[in-house]
């Protein structure tokens, strides 16, 4: 899991970013099956904390 407590928007916006770079070619860091829909190989890779996303930066309010 994140290290942090991610909201709902947070998440949606880091998988679907995620989910985004796949569908265009990017490798995935998780296990997957040929024919597996994008999406859901960014939400195993959210849920073990694996997101190779490095310049993501949220302020705390």
């Amino acid at each position: 899991m994140q290290s942090r407590k991610d909201t709902r928007f947070e998440r949606a916006r880091l998988i679907g970013s995620r989910a985004l770079q796949i569908s265009m070619g990017a490798k995935p860091v998780v296990d997957f099956e040929p024919d597996e829909d994008s999406i859901k190989i960014a939400i195993r890779e959210y849920e073990e904390g694996v997101l190779p996303l490095d310049a993501i930066v949220l302020e705390d309010n």
